[in-house]
């Protein structure tokens, strides 16, 4: 199995929460392929954002994968409940737990699809023994806890070393990238490595939230093509 296809992932921490069903349905028909759901507690972040409820609202809302990012302590915690809301893909912070394994597993264990996150000062190296039990790895191309923020160029060197250890393990984890993710840099990005972009300020803060999906779209698939 290989993560080849692009895949446009709206963050809807980004989204009208007073419209947002209308939101969802609009990146969804333009073409998004998954949904990205920040969960943050006040504790491992700054921060405190979505939760269970909101996760169990959205599925009944769409059709699309959920992708829950949890960026809270003691994630095993709330596993199975996020899980059991509708989660499709569970992320999990290296830094947010001592026992990274066991969190994969647990993911695994109750349905859904397994995810390791790294924050822009980790290095990708901490993932090395978890690399056959990840579906995804995402990269946190900005410090967690808020949108809006300015990417941090250092991601496309993470990038390009998990590209490399995913060949090198002869697995085929999809590389996620979260943060400042736009217009101007998705195309090296694609060409760097990632296959699912988590946009947040760039699809529902642009004039045409549904237009801007199309156009990052675009964009990823025309330079993975030509990578090829």
């Amino acid at each position: 199995m290989t993560h080849a296809r692009v895949e446009i992932a709206p963050s809807i921490l980004a989204s009208n929460f007073a419209k947002l069903g209308d939101e969802v349905r609009m990146v969804e028909q333009a073409g998004a392929e998954v949904l990205h759901v920040d969960v943050m507690d006040g504790h491992f972040v700054p921060n405190i954002s979505l939760g269970i409820p909101v996760v169990a609202a959205l599925r009944k809302a769409t059709k699309l994968p959920l992708d829950v990012h949890l960026m809270i302590e003691n994630p095993e915690l709330f596993i199975e409940e996020f899980i059991q809301a509708g989660a499709n893909r569970v992320l999990v912070h290296q830094e947010a737990t001592v026992h990274l394994d066991r969190a994969l597993a647990m993911i695994r264990e109750y349905g859904a699809e397994a995810g390791a996150v790294i924050n822009p000062a980790t290095p990708v190296a901490m993932l090395s023994d978890v690399m056959s039990k990840v579906d995804t790895v995402l990269v946190m191309s900005v410090n967690p806890g808020f949108g809006g923020q300015k990417f941090i160029p250092n991601a496309y060197e993470k990038i390009r070393q998990l590209a490399a250890m995913r060949a090198r393990y002869n697995v085929s984890f999809r590389i996620e990238v979260d943060g400042g993710v736009d217009l101007e840099n998705i195309a090296e990005l694609a060409r760097a490595g990632v296959n699912t972009f988590v946009a947040g300020t760039s699809i529902f803060h642009a004039s045409d939230p549904a237009a801007a999906t199309r156009q990052l779209k675009q964009l990823a698939t025309q330079a993975l093509s030509q990578k090829a």
